[in-house]
């Protein structure tokens, strides 16, 4: 991996006086960018140091969804048109809610007052639709070489997996007694959404290693075409948006917890890959039901929801009641899959266990972490195989989506390891997060500037 030893002088002066924000009164302020796939996202976000650690502050969070119901999914086209749409104009609106300037520089606004100017602008740069992260990522840039300051190409699922960070440090803004700290490392992920099922050991800020990933489908992908499949029409038309597996979790626990307060997971492999034939005499199969493999699989689940809705002859055959069952048989048979490969890689990791490597906290993030059987499923899991003790870390739900806050506070974090994008930097549509891999993960792919 080669890094750029130096960059403009003016970015250098930027870059060494970004430096020393944290040590003065008005702390680290970003504009963050999100394009990655159809959530065009602005935010600005500020961290500073408190006398009990560090505290952060979102100062302005807009995010537009493409439109895509028509589709009953995400169309490539349609979303990018939205970022063309939208984004300088998030951008715009995100400018007046920049700090006021205490010293009268500054960026004069519309309104005639004077700004803070961002210490540095974060972007997606990867992984994604590659022409929709140009749009954000060309923005950042154009907005650096506007303004003379630096940028960060953002990971987006280092994002991800950092947002517990962000969550804990907003708590201390808000004063938390006690102070709340970020879940130190190394500690285990899963990342869940609909493009990405990840369970990831994280050892450092740019050091993770990948243990699962999903050799098909992502689960959340699984759980919008089980939710296509199963809910009546009319929910399909009213749903405001193509996100059908949270229209399905609403369908099927119409009073949240209450409905899965019962809910018992299985204490053995053998009870965790053993048929359920339900009442209407159909059966989910478990993946990898007889193998240890350290691999997702989520296809296989929403084509077997779809024969059944099939074997019915059409969907409105099929009554409320066998639709909610199904739906949660869908969503339980998908959850404790990810549920059972994260408990074997917890007894693959325990031998080496010792001291300052315990393996504590499980992180998770993704737009599918906002859904609470998932919770219960992996709190049960863990009580029940013998890690009662780790403590599960989900962000709120309007940080769990894609969203330009988490895209600013991982632009923070590795701005204050002293990295900086060159402006030469493309975007990626594939990137990983392990160093190990071909692309040698965060830092592996060129456009680094390390100070």
């Amino acid at each position: 991996m080669l890094f750029k030893v130096t960059a403009a002088a003016t970015f250098r002066r930027s870059a060494i006086k970004a430096r020393g924000c944290l040590n003065s009164r008005r702390g680290l302020l970003t504009l963050a960018i999100e394009t990655s796939c159809d959530d065009t996202s602005v935010a600005v976000v500020e961290k500073t140091k408190k006398v009990f650690g560090s505290a952060a502050k979102i100062h302005f969070l807009e995010n537009v969804t493409a439109d895509t119901r028509a589709h009953r999914g995400i169309h490539p086209i349609i979303a990018l048109e939205s970022h063309q749409d939208n984004l300088a104009n998030l951008v715009q609106k995100a400018l007046n809610h920049l700090p006021e300037s205490k010293t009268g520089d500054g960026l004069k606004v519309a309104d005639g007052t004077r700004r803070r100017l961002p210490d540095f602008i974060s972007a997606t740069r990867g992984p994604g639709m590659r022409s929709n992260l140009s749009v954000g990522l060309d923005t950042g840039k154009a907005l650096s070489v506007a303004w003379q300051i630096p940028m960060v190409g953002v990971h987006h699922m280092q994002a991800h997996l950092l947002t517990p960070g962000l969550v804990s440090c907003l708590a201390n803004e808000a004063k938390a007694d006690p102070p709340t700290t970020p879940p130190e490392f190394p500690f285990l992920s899963i990342l869940v959404s609909g493009g990405h099922t990840t369970l990831v050991q994280s050892k450092g800020l740019t050091d993770h290693k990948i243990l699962a990933t999903s050799e098909d489908i992502a689960i959340g992908e699984a759980l919008d075409k089980s939710a296509r499949d199963i809910l009546p029409e009319s929910l399909l038309q009213e749903a405001k948006s193509t996100m059908y597996g949270k229209s399905l979790e609403q369908f099927v626990f119409p009073n949240g917890k209450a409905d899965f307060a019962d809910y018992s997971p299985p204490e053995t492999r053998g009870q965790e890959v053993a048929r359920r034939i339900s009442d209407w005499g159909w059966s989910l199969t478990t993946p990898f039901a007889n193998t240890r493999t350290m691999q997702f699989s989520f296809s296989s689940i929403s084509s077997m929801v779809g024969k059944i809705v099939q074997s019915n002859g059409t969907n409105i055959n099929i009554s409320d009641a066998e639709r909610v069952d199904l739906g949660r048989e869908a969503m339980r048979v998908c959850f404790e899959h990810l549920a059972s490969r994260t408990i074997i890689a917890l007894e693959t990791l325990r031998p080496h266990n010792t001291g300052k490597d315990d393996i504590n906290t499980l992180v998770v993030s993704g737009g599918v972490a906002a859904n609470q059987f998932l919770m219960k499923v992996l709190t049960s899991f863990l009580e029940v195989r013998g890690f009662g003790h780790m403590k599960i870390v989900a962000p709120p739900p309007y940080l769990c989506t894609d969203n330009a806050a988490m895209i600013g506070w991982a632009g923070i974090e590795m701005f204050e390891a002293g990295f900086r994008s060159d402006l030469s930097c493309r975007p990626l549509r594939k990137w990983t997060l392990d160093p190990k891999a071909d692309d040698g993960g965060i830092l592996g792919p060129g456009g680094w500037i390390k100070e």
